[in-house]
């Protein structure tokens, strides 16, 4: 049993943020997304400058006619790149001295590579991919972080290496972008790698501000550099042999532009350097505006600019796109054999398929899309025109669109695991492969949304969520990837039909062969359309309910669903000082409060309906979201695990909890002596202990009042809150209490947490006073003890002990080996080995309890919110 310290918590409402905080926090959550966004419009806006008088016809003309050993070459030149890039991870396992199988770091790296390079975002995602995977394999998380930086280091470094040396033995001709900055920037960045290795010469830490940073021994800092070289350097190739000799010249002098808009494309954090990339190759080999040039000086400027836009649009097809489908047909193939094997029960896997098809999901909506502002081939336009009326395939081409649309916007459905998303994603992705047959016989698309459909149509179960669509809320980052999908359409369309002439009749021209523009025009208002009226439901859903404490009718409704759930700890509700969320047909709720940015549940969703539960654990992580709040389920059972897993949260190990089975208690044997004669002697002095039903409780209020003052005064400690129970009348009043006397004197009391199920009796409150006889805590947990087994109760909760049962061992995670520490040596601040110590002397059996937790690196602040929600205050974290 935890002992209560400190006033209780302030029963308000959330605190209010400064507003200079919380524009900071406004600043940190809008701006990278934003500037993410703000940047890929400004390169689509270059693009468009450079490349102005370029046709899609051209372009797709140069793609068309590429020669099959080029592609042949390039494809090779791709799984080599591949098939460097598993050398990062194999090395990043040997600097922390672990190794995992050839096979299994090939696929993880293969995966991580191909989804990171894909999508952008490296960091992000290949850290997201590889902690999955490496946490499956054994490794810890510090492992895993220390794994990830060295390969994102190895990265930069060969990136770093590779353009520094270039540009300094590759002059770039006069008038090209950097041209005069070319040797400060050669030496900068030459600069760079020299002192990595040179700073492990020195044997000891880098300081930096705050941080201290280990570097390498030379050799290991070589071998990094080498494997990035080594990787940028195919990746070059892979692009140098789609482009036509007359245009890319001498590898050197292509090789420089390449790394020089490589690195422009992961600075600017455009997903896949998309716009960015393409851009500055165009700068790069000399592509101008051509508005108001005439000639063959002019042609032949159009003609270069086509064939860079053709090999970078083939280059993005092998050395991106095509990794991306292996790796998802590998992630599926994985799945599916964890299928049989009975593995996707484990958490991990069925908190990953989700996000997983969420992402295909988003893909296949954005190809319809592209599709749909594009031209269609003339070849199979010509079939179509002999086998389908007109109206048809102008249906079928804007309805593409609208599916399209619908899909990227339902992927947050399907991340949310709505039942409703999963059913709509199935039906539009069929429709998407029709409507593609019918409007183009784009059969590659077609084939793309049947395989997701079928892989998705046996997954229903991991989407059980009954909730509405629009009661997902949408992340900034989700919002930014929908604008995102639709300003790269826009573009498209811009650039499909630059050469067409607007005019306001264009929107009502229907041909097989003269509609493409109109199509594409219809196509573009009817994804826009829908993206603004799904805006708009949003804007116009009822408000969340503001937070407010509880009133005695909400306390009445929980009260049947406090009984009847296995855990007395539900019983904590009853102290009013939290906010009860109740489900829609009010057969669960959960208990919470707000300190800071850090929305804490007390315990696992209380009730017997398992699919109310597990919906209140997603609603309230969705009201979290909508407020910028963090998530945190404190004190949640092993049993529940899977909950939280499901809704992507991480779980810390607290401590343990003590229950001791009463159908085995007793005071028999030479282990209980010391009870057995506690309890005897303080018998034969008078003590009798008596069990008054909660109506009994508000008469007894003045004694049950002096006793908790003189208790806390003697202990010099104020009350707590939260998680444990303070001396409030109206709290007391609800539970029965269990009395102490002497004779006629009232000397202690406990107020009772016992379940109609009779699963489990416990208590909360317990004060006694100063003078009373010595052992009376020990008198009234075994007096309990023995009338909850004469009750017909199976457990007795003793209540939890912080930070036990966590391991202090190397290969820990780092919070178990810092609650082990603390638990060992943290007496200055709390009993926490004499608490386990006293609860043990009862024989109980010890179970674990966790606190879950959102991704990221907020764990810090919420320890600190959470530890002042229950001390009533910061203060009262270090003061007893």
């Amino acid at each position: 049993m935890e002992q209560s310290g400190e006033n209780p918590a302030p029963a308000t409402g959330q605190v209010a943020l400064a507003p200079t905080a919380g524009w900071l926090i406004a600043l940190r959550r809008f701006a990278p997304p934003v500037l993410s966004l703000l940047m890929l419009m400004l390169a689509l806006w270059a693009l468009h400058k450079l490349a102005s008088t370029v046709s899609y016809r051209e372009v797709a003309h140069y793609v068309h006619h590429l020669e099959y050993a080029q592609i042949a070459t390039a494809v090779l030149l791709t799984a080599l790149g591949y098939g460097v890039m598993t050398l990062y991870d194999i090395s990043g396992l040997a600097s922390i001295g672990r190794r995992l199988p050839w096979r299994e770091v090939s696929l993880i790296s293969f995966i991580t590579y191909a989804f990171s390079n894909a999508l952008g975002m490296a960091l992000l995602i290949s850290g997201s991919i590889r902690y999955r995977f490496y946490i499956q394999n054994g490794l810890s998380t510090p492992e895993v972080a220390k794994v990830i930086l060295f390969c994102t280091t190895s990265f930069w470094l060969g990136l770093g290496t590779l353009t520094g040396v270039t540009l300094l033995l590759v002059p770039i001709p006069a008038g090209l972008p950097l041209a005069e900055w070319r040797l400060p920037l050669g030496i900068l960045l030459t600069l760079v790698p020299l002192a990595w290795i040179g700073g492990g010469l020195l044997r000891r830490p880098l300081r930096v501000w705050r941080w201290r940073l280990g570097l390498p021994r030379p050799s290991t800092g070589l071998r990094q550099i080498a494997i990035g070289a080594l990787d940028w350097g195919l990746a070059a190739g892979v692009m140098y042999v789609l482009m036509p000799d007359a245009v890319a010249g001498g590898f050197g002098h292509f090789l420089a532009i390449f790394v020089l808009a490589q690195m422009a494309g992961l600075v600017s954090h455009v997903p896949g350097g998309l716009g960015v990339f393409e851009a500055v190759m165009l700068a790069g080999f000399g592509a101008t505006d051509m508005h108001g040039c005439a000639g063959a000086g002019c042609a032949g400027n159009e003609a270069l600019q086509a064939t860079i836009l053709g090999a970078l649009a083939a280059f993005r097809a092998i050395y991106y796109l095509l990794p991306l489908c292996m790796a998802t047909l590998l992630v599926l193939a994985r799945e599916l054999r964890g299928i049989r094997q009975r593995a996707l029960l484990a958490p991990w896997f069925t908190g990953l398929l989700p996000p997983f098809f969420a992402g295909l999901t988003l893909v296949a909506g954005a190809v319809l899309l592209f599709s749909s502002a594009t031209r269609a081939l003339p070849g199979r336009m010509e079939i179509l025109r002999d086998v389908l009326p007109l109206p048809v395939l102008e249906v079928s081409h804007f309805l593409s669109s609208v599916v399209g649309m619908m899909l990227v916007i339902l992927a947050r459905g399907l991340q949310r695991r709505l039942d409703a998303a999963y059913i709509l994603t199935l039906i539009l992705l069929v429709a998407g492969a029709v409507f593609s047959l019918l409007k183009g016989i784009d059969f590659e698309e077609a084939i793309l949304l049947t395989i997701l459909a079928l892989s998705l149509a046996p997954a229903h179960r991991h989407f059980y969520r009954r909730a509405s669509l629009f009661s997902a809320s949408f992340s900034v980052g989700w919002i930014i990837a929908i604008a995102t999908v639709l300003v790269c359409m826009f573009a498209l369309v811009m650039f499909s039909y630059r050469h067409v002439e607007y005019s306001k009749s264009l929107w009502w021209e229907f041909s097989f062969h003269g509609g493409g523009a109109p199509r594409a025009l219809r196509a573009l208002v009817g994804a826009a359309a829908v993206g603004l009226v799904f805006a708009l439901a949003n804007l116009i859903r009822p408000a969340p309910v503001r937070r407010h404490l509880p009133v005695e009718s909400e306390l009445a409704a929980a009260m049947p669903l406090i009984k009847q759930f296995h855990s007395a700890q539900a019983h904590l509700a009853l102290m009013g000082d939290k906010t009860l969320l109740f489900a829609p047909d009010g057969q669960g709720f959960l208990m919470y409060d707000i300190e800071g940015r850090s929305w804490v549940a007390m315990g696992d969703p209380v009730g017997l309906d398992g699919k109310a539960r597990r919906e209140l654990v997603w609603t309230f992580r969705e009201q979290c979201e909508r407020a910028g709040g963090w998530p945190v389920f404190y004190q949640v059972n092993p049993d529940d695990l899977d909950l939280y897993l499901e809704a992507g949260m991480s779980l810390l190990k607290l401590g343990e909890e003590a229950r001791v089975r009463l159908d085995g208690f007793n005071l028999d044997g030479k282990s209980k002596k010391t009870l057995r004669n506690t309890v005897s002697k303080l018998a034969r002095e008078g003590l009798r202990m008596e069990i008054v039903p909660a109506e009994a409780v508000p008469p007894l209020m003045p004694q049950l009042k002096q006793i908790s003052d003189a208790w806390l005064q003697d202990k010099r400690v104020r009350e707590k809150g939260f998680s444990l129970g303070a001396f409030d009348p109206k709290y007391l009043a609800r539970t029965p209490m269990a009395l102490v006397r002497q004779e006629d004197r009232l000397v202690a009391f406990a107020n009772l947490f016992l379940t109609d199920s009779h699963e489990e009796a416990s208590l909360d409150l317990m004060r006694h006073l100063p003078d009373g006889p010595a052992g009376i805590m020990d008198y009234l947990f075994v007096e309990l003890m023995l009338w909850s087994k004469q009750q017909g109760y199976r457990w007795f909760n003793l209540g939890m002990a912080p930070l036990s049962g966590l391991q202090n061992r190397r290969q820990a995670p780092l919070w178990n080996r810092f609650g082990a520490l603390v638990f060992g040596r943290g007496e200055r601040f709390y009993n926490f080995r004499g608490l386990h110590r006293y609860k043990d002397k009862f024989d109980p059996e010890w179970e674990p309890r966790y606190m879950a937790v959102p991704n990221g690196i907020a764990l810090p602040i919420i320890l600190t919110n959470v530890a002042s929600l229950i001390a009533g205050g910061l203060s009262g974290v270090v003061r007893r």
